[in-house]
């Protein structure tokens, strides 16, 4: 498949080079945010008559025809795409020519990517969230049929004073409900729509970012351009507090292996 870029080149890019650019073995991942985010944009450049109202209806179906078909397997992501941008765009064409072209219109690279990798983000906190809300509830419950199941607490693998079963397991609800809280903050900065920043500064079209933000489920914009195509600092926070989260769950992991030991046979898990 050709590239987007290719027109301005008189030789074909070194193979080496070609794969090293390649995104899409990883980011075909969030092709359901590609093309949600992109029957947004196409639904604004309508309402804002800056396509023709029918063009973006006609895109907006090709794209929900798309998302089907790969949802049901009847279309494959081309692996031979640079990314999942590129792949979305050409199927488009494919499907309903010249007029695909138009949905690029008022967008760069740079906002779109920096659009999918947040509603990505966000989508899978919630889910994690939701995951993280399930296990402390689960935890409670353990902790309350145990209260007053007495243990021997240990310091350093020594028993040091008599504690509940119960409160050791409220120890580790405490850990996960503060994952739980950096998580929930997290997705707090993660939740801004950068699309209408375009490559850095914006555009000259009279395009509508809260109508894309709210058709997107954000609750606000990047409130700079330059900002909001090259900040990712909300990948790092995310990435911190899942690391944190995991941290707990290693220990809640290994002091279960503990306690159904042989040494010390506390518990016995279900089969």
């Amino acid at each position: 498949m050709g590239k987007l870029w290719e027109g301005r080149f008189s030789k074909a890019l070194d193979e080496t080079a070609d794969d090293f650019n390649s995104s899409i073995s990883f980011d075909s991942k969030m092709y359901r945010q590609d093309i949600t985010g992109s029957m947004a944009h196409a639904a604004m450049l309508g309402a804002q008559k800056i396509i023709p109202q029918e063009d973006a209806d006609m895109i907006i179906g090709a794209l929900q025809g798309i998302l089907e078909d790969l949802e049901a397997g009847r279309l494959q992501i081309d692996l031979s795409c640079e990314d999942i941008h590129m792949f979305t765009e050409a199927e488009l064409t494919k499907r309903i020519g010249d007029i695909g072209k138009r949905l690029h219109t008022a967008r760069s690279r740079n906002d779109q990517v920096a659009l999918d990798i947040r509603m990505y983000l966000r989508d899978e906190t919630k889910k994690i969230i939701a995951l993280l809300e399930d296990l402390i509830e689960a935890v409670t419950e353990q902790a309350e049929k145990n209260k007053d199941v007495i243990l021997p607490g240990y310091t350093h693998l020594q028993r040091a004073q008599p504690i509940t079963f119960g409160q050791q397991l409220l120890a580790y609800a405490m850990m996960l409900e503060r994952d739980y809280g950096r998580l929930a903050d997290a997705y707090k900065r993660t939740d801004a729509s950068p699309i209408g920043c375009c490559a850095l500064a914006g555009t000259t079209y009279p395009t509508d970012r809260v109508f894309e933000a709210q058709k997107l489920g954000f609750a606000a914009v990047c409130e700079n351009s330059l900002d909001g195509v090259s900040d990712r600092d909300f990948c790092i926070e995310l990435t911190s507090a899942m690391a944190t989260c995991m941290m707990h769950l290693s220990r809640l992991s290994e002091e279960i292996i503990l306690w159904g030991s042989w040494e010390l046979k506390f518990i016995e898990l279900d089969d």
